[in-house]
């Protein structure tokens, strides 16, 4: 693989921020390696040391994020299995705990949820309300016969009754899914079908851009295709009313108030969630994902990376079909106050966020890298109208952050403030790589791996590299390994997904790099890479030169099979009102050669007015690389705009 130029990393001017020594020692971290590990007893630690401690005493790190975690239940006498490889490996293998009740230790009249709507209705709802409505509806799914292990699934907006509906399934050892209510007929079917749910929750409808959308036909054609389907419950959050045969979920939680949750005390490698892959290249995988790797996963990146403390209030922008939903609620777990926001985080305005934020004291925001170039994009400066004066960090993820955006977030949203470009996903619902809150935020690149991910930068000889592109890969086990893809009885489909590359290592399928003091940037997925000449280059680095140009709104680019090589095709949404004129494209072109190097120089460059993505929101280069190479998109229901790829079909200038 090519090696990348980076600037020298002492550099100072690449740094952009740096915490101050009060806060570093002020750190939740800073409590937690002063308890355990290589700096126990001591005043001060060394973070990189501390994570090589992570990677190399498995047992002892992760015995103490327990401990450190106040995780409720039993570890059992062993920590750590290795098994024979990183499938085999057990954490905790004796342990027994329940999930719901680690994000319910508390019950008092203190805020747990915060869910503001596009509307503007805001829901508040305190420890003592969360218990009794959990406690409410796990008596009734215990009184239809919920049985541990029973899927569940869930077509919600990013409501307080979403984390209620989950809390309560958990409670008894039932599997929980979740999709947030824009998917189609068909994207529902392709991920609950496949699953057989005993349970399906709905709303009646949802708000987005001012707009309501009635979904309650949508709802009832899917359930008469899910066979398995025993009960329906529709959440009338916009007052649409509920279809005859349907419960009304407020009538089922009055009728059993005063219920307290019965947890049921499951193993720890029990399954939590089935997460679905985002489908674009064929339906959906089913990822299963256990409980307690889940809860010390997700305490670990809250407790000792985040810094969240009790009452805290911590948000990020999701929609229930995406990761960091599941990954913001069990921030319960760590008494922090949860905030939600279903919407459009542009309605009425740009600056919709950052009200949020600021009126109710977040010190965690957590939002996508598309958000924050669209922010600049549009003109908007927050740090002009939104103090923020209680926001500590603001995370960045779903594509890689550029490094102009991380001169936008210093200049324009907040200047004392740690910018965490986080990586991870889905697969292993938690991150590889991510803060380092004792670190410099040094420009365009994310802090560094994660505590207990022994993660590496590998070239294709399987020899790890530095300051040069490669795969992600992680060469020991973590906690969040999925248990197994679901109706992957033999582990084929698992073992191909991250195994196949290089044999009992997981390779992640991000091409990136690794810095030399220790930080990472991500260039692009994989599979997504462009081949000209046989010189891979990543899209990101493309991106990065385009977005910055004031005429372009967001970009795309794709490698067409030509003459026995491949050319870049690079396609621009502009700017309302301006057309791509021979000037503008050279413009481009000479951004992208200056910026990057004349291999990253597409061939052509046209102008189209949507592109396709991901209902989470990513640029899905594999769909507009399979149009306009006249190959059928598998999965279009995976797409959040799917009519945007008839702008790629038939394009003369492609011929």
């Amino acid at each position: 693989m090519g090696a990348i130029s980076t600037p020298a990393a002492e550099a100072e001017d690449r740094i952009l921020w740096r915490p101050s020594p009060e806060r570093v020692a002020a750190s939740v971290l800073a409590d937690f390696a002063n308890r355990y590990g290589p700096f126990s007893g001591q005043a001060s630690f060394d973070y990189g040391e501390l994570h090589r401690w992570s990677i190399q005493e498995p047992e002892a790190f992760w015995a103490s994020v327990w401990e450190f975690g106040g995780v409720i239940g039993e570890p059992g006498k062993t920590v750590y299995d290795p098994g024979t490889d990183m499938r085999t490996a057990r954490f905790f293998p004796g342990a027994r705990l329940n999930f719901a009740e680690n994000l319910l230790r508390r019950s008092d009249s203190g805020e747990a949820i915060v869910a503001l709507g596009e509307d503007g209705r805001c829901r508040r709802v305190s420890w003592k309300e969360l218990h009794d409505e959990v406690g409410a509806f796990s008596a009734w799914l215990d009184e239809v016969g919920l049985q541990a292990g029973d899927r569940v699934v869930a077509v919600l907006p990013n409501i307080a009754e979403t984390v209620i509906a989950m809390l309560g399934v958990s409670a008894l050892g039932g599997v929980f899914s979740s999709a947030s209510p824009d998917f189609g007929e068909r994207g529902l079917l392709d991920r609950f079908a496949q699953v057989d749910p005993k349970i399906l929750i709905a709303c009646d409808g949802y708000q987005y851009n001012g707009k309501t959308v009635d979904i309650r036909e949508r709802i009832s054609a899917v359930v008469e295709q899910l066979p398995s389907v025993e009960h329906v419950v529709i959440v009338p959050y916009m007052e649409l009313g509920v279809p005859g045969g349907m419960l009304d979920w407020r009538e089922l939680l009055e009728a059993r108030r005063g219920r307290a949750p019965q947890f049921r005390t499951l193993p720890f490698d029990h399954p939590l969630y089935i997460m679905f892959t985002s489908g674009t290249t064929g339906v959906p995988k089913c990822i299963v994902h256990r409980a307690g790797g889940t809860l010390v996963q997700h305490l670990k990146e809250h407790r000792l990376i985040t810094g969240l403390r009790p009452d805290d209030k911590v948000f990020y922008f999701t929609t229930c079909g995406w990761m960091m939903w599941n990954w913001l609620v069990t921030a319960l777990a760590s008494e922090a106050t949860v905030m939600l926001y279903d919407g459009s985080p542009f309605y009425p305005d740009g600056n919709r966020m950052f009200d949020f934020v600021q009126d109710e004291g977040a010190v965690f925001f957590g939002t996508s890298a598309r958000f924050i170039d669209s922010v600049k994009k549009a003109g908007l400066r927050p740090a002009e109208t939104h103090p923020l004066p209680d926001l500590e960090t603001i995370a960045s993820t779903g594509s890689p952050l550029v490094p102009e955006s991380f001169d936008f977030v210093y200049e324009h949203i907040k200047q004392d403030v740690a910018l965490a470009s986080i990586s991870g996903g889905t697969d292993l619902l938690a991150c590889f790589v991510g803060p380092n809150p004792q670190g410099a935020v040094y420009r365009g690149e994310i802090q560094g791996p994660a505590l207990g991910m022994a993660v590496e930068i590998w070239n294709d000889a399987g020899e790890r590299v530095i300051d040069e592109l490669g795969e992600l890969v992680c060469t020991e086990p973590f906690p969040t390994v999925p248990l197994c893809f679901w109706n992957d009885p033999e582990g084929t489909a698992f073992e191909a997904a991250y195994f196949k590359k290089f044999p009992g290592i997981w390779c992640h399928g991000d091409l990136a790099l690794e810095t030399r003091h220790g930080g990472y940037m991500i260039v692009g997925r994989s599979d997504a890479v462009l081949n000209p000449g046989g010189v891979r280059i990543g899209t990101a680095e493309i991106y990065r030169q385009v977005e910055q140009l004031d005429a372009v709104l967001e970009a795309v680019v794709v490698g067409q099979d030509w003459e026995g090589d491949v050319r870049l095709v690079l396609f621009v949404v502009l700017r309302e009102g301006l057309v791509l004129t021979d000037s503008l494209t050279d413009e481009i072109k000479t951004r992208i050669r200056v910026g990057a190097t004349p291999r990253h120089v597409p061939q052509i460059v046209l102008a189209v007015a949507d592109i396709p993505r991901t209902r989470s929101g990513k640029i899905t280069e594999l769909a507009v690389r399979d149009v306009i190479h006249g190959r059928e998109v598998k999965n279009v229901e995976a797409l959040a705009n799917p009519e945007a790829l008839e702008f790629f079909r038939d394009l003369d200038a492609l011929a």
